[in-house]
């Protein structure tokens, strides 16, 4: 647990429980490279900082960034939430999940997870929306469903979500057959959350009220699960030189008075780390999914122009070049 969270003292006897922030992030159901650029470019929160300098944040402070997180994907830009108090944020919020709670025509869901169908069950006119046709406890007990009845949505609470669980989240999802698939969770890791919106499932942290969970599956239906962004046509070619190439003609590269293998290594494995970035950052909607997949594809060009500039100055300084370059 002192991995997770620090205890600060204030005044005489109050003891503060607070979050670093990747603990924070999870909690808040974003990604940590995206609080990190959040609180780089507005400085969202007032932290507290720890002994070695890292930022710490309250429980009031990491509610905050999930009602921002809940605007962000319904369409708000951060830039324009970012200075506004709670309340406001919470006023703002409010229209939507009531819109959402009121639209027409329930959606037909499978759930998986007994507690989130007693939740849903019991919340009376804010479930409404949702008509839980069958609901398991485990993700296995999709298989008896498998009769090709009509879903809309399969939605499935996962409070540790790990790797362990993506082939069998990808086998409900093929059994069901649902319009789209919306993932829950309490704990989960970047990559996971990444490779489960890359199959276009909609991911998010587990709401807390039933009213937020409708707008959810509305916004997976409606698109936003995120599909992949269909390919380009063009083709782009795979890494030629790897860290571990570029190191060595690094190296090499040393022992003379010219440092532009040095420096062309190290922008080429910048421009390869933003190429990789891109395909991987959270989007929030497909539009935003194209952008990042066009930033990916304009790393990768320029990071062919650049390999190809890399082996001619190779050559022409007599550096070794590496086997797999070669």
């Amino acid at each position: 647990m002192n991995e997770q969270r620090e205890a600060t003292h204030q005044g005489q006897g109050q003891r503060q429980v607070t979050y670093r922030s990747g603990v924070a992030a999870r909690l808040a159901g974003l990604p940590v490279e995206t609080l990190r650029v959040w609180e780089r470019r507005y400085a969202l929160s007032d932290t507290q900082r720890s002994p070695h300098g890292q930022r710490l944040y309250t429980a009031e402070q990491v509610r905050r960034l999930s009602l921002l997180k809940q605007l962000v994907d319904l369409g708000h830009p951060i830039g324009v939430l970012a200075d506004l108090p709670v309340e406001r944020i919470e006023e703002m919020i409010a229209p939507d999940l009531a819109r959402a709670a009121d639209a027409s025509g329930p959606m037909r869901v499978l759930v998986v997870g007994d507690g989130l169908a007693r939740r849903i069950a019991a919340s009376g006119r804010d479930g409404r929306a949702l008509q839980v046709q069958r609901h398991c406890a485990r993700l296995d007990g999709v298989a008896a469903f498998a009769d090709g009845q009509a879903l809309d949505v399969l939605l499935i609470e996962a409070s540790e979500l790990n790797d362990d669980l993506l082939p069998q989240i990808a086998a409900a999802r093929a059994i069901a057959r649902a319009t789209a698939v919306v993932v829950l969770y309490r704990f989960c890791g970047s990559a996971t959350i990444r490779a489960l919106r890359e199959q276009g499932c909609l991911v998010a942290r587990v709401p807390a009220e039933v009213g937020e969970l409708v707008l959810l599956c509305r916004s997976a239906l409606a698109g936003q699960g995120l599909p992949a962004p269909e390919p380009s046509g063009e083709q782009i070619a795979p890494r030629r030189f790897d860290d571990e190439m570029l190191a060595t003609i690094t190296a090499a590269g040393n022992r003379m008075s010219c440092e532009c293998p040095r420096h062309l290594s190290d922008i080429l494995m910048m421009v390869g780390s933003f190429e990789r970035y891109s395909a991987q950052c959270a989007s929030r909607n497909q539009e935003d999914a194209r952008l990042h997949h066009e930033l990916g594809v304009a790393a990768a060009r320029a990071r062919m122009v650049l390999e190809n500039a890399m082996e001619r100055l190779v050559l022409a300084e007599g550096l070794p070049l590496p086997n797999k370059a070669a």
